[in-house]
């Protein structure tokens, strides 16, 4: 069993606490112990900040992080020398009745750099072995997809 931890931390509070909806703002920190604090806000949609990560960028990052140390590490066990990972991953979601909100789907899009003589058939194999493996990909109830495109690394 693997525990973790983090403190969220409500810093909206403008001085009348939440005395009526538009009274305070929807801010908070993430401070895990030992890094530096996260400052996050409501989606934008939302009247969040969009200068700060809010809970769905934080999902989708994760969800997409997760997927690419996955990656990297069947990678180096293929024998496949990957130089740069990038990912632009997209999230899909709606809003029902009330206003409640749900992710229906993710598509991670990264692109890959891999070194001259990379086995692409094999490269491309690798993503969907990840799916079996990925703690956050296990964890999400939406579908998520995968459209990688490679580049050599000459």
């Amino acid at each position: 069993m693997h525990n973790y931890t983090s403190c969220v931390i409500w810093t909206g509070n403008t001085g009348e606490g939440t005395a009526h909806y538009k009274a305070y703002a929807r801010t908070w920190d993430i401070a895990v112990p030992g890094k530096p604090p996260v400052h996050c806000s409501n989606d934008p949609l939302l009247g969040g900040d969009p200068a700060k990560m809010n809970p769905e960028d934080l999902l989708l990052s994760a969800l997409s992080a997760c997927h690419m140390l996955w990656y990297l590490h069947y990678a180096a066990e293929s024998g496949i020398v990957v130089t740069r990972y990038e990912d632009t991953p997209i999230g899909v979601g709606e809003v029902g009745r009330g206003g409640a909100g749900r992710f229906v789907s993710a598509e991670l899009r990264p692109v890959i750099w891999v070194a001259l003589g990379a086995d692409m058939a094999e490269a491309e194999a690798i993503h969907h072995r990840i799916h079996e493996v990925c703690f956050i990909a296990r964890s999400v109830n939406f579908p998520v997809t995968y459209a990688p495109r490679f580049e050599i690394d000459a």
